[in-house]
């Protein structure tokens, strides 16, 4: 079934479609980092990963007004929720992409949630986690991957 428009009430208009392309050219997908199906990013240095939201994430979210962080010294699996994130949308649950203990957490989003939109892939990193075997980072997607998902 087609999308509805929600500013002409109609089926899918042109301009709907329009900005729909537009949003996937532009989308950032840092080709050094690894991603999850659920739209989490991953950068891995040595057993340490970066985890944040992808820019397709923060866009699809909205305007970002809290952020629940994670706790630092907690043992988290791959795939459980570690945080959450609240928009003029919806609230979100964030997964880990990898299994670890936290060690780093931004403190940052507590006072500035909207790093989250400003800055994703940078001063909007959610937490550091040290993981327990660096081959499970097999499992994630690459940046061309991630993109046909998005995209498709």
């Amino acid at each position: 079934m087609p999308l509805t428009c929600v500013r002409c009430v109609t089926r899918t208009c042109s301009q709907q479609r329009r900005r729909r392309r537009l949003a996937f050219e532009t989308m950032e997908i840092p080709s050094e980092l690894l991603y999850t199906k659920d739209h989490e990013w991953a950068k891995v240095e040595g057993d340490e990963c970066t985890v944040g939201i992808t820019d397709y994430a923060q866009d699809a979210l909205g305007d970002v007004v809290f952020v629940q962080p994670p706790e630092s010294g907690r043992s988290v699996t791959s795939g459980e929720m570690i945080c959450e994130v609240e928009s003029t949308k919806s609230v979100s649950e964030i997964y880990a992409p990898v299994t670890g203990e936290i060690t780093k957490v931004n403190a940052d989003l507590a006072n500035k949630p909207e790093l989250l939109n400003q800055s994703s892939y940078e001063s909007g990193w959610i937490c550091v986690i040290k993981m327990s075997d660096a081959k499970q980072t097999n499992d994630l997607l690459s940046a061309s991957d991630y993109r046909e998902l998005t995209e498709g």
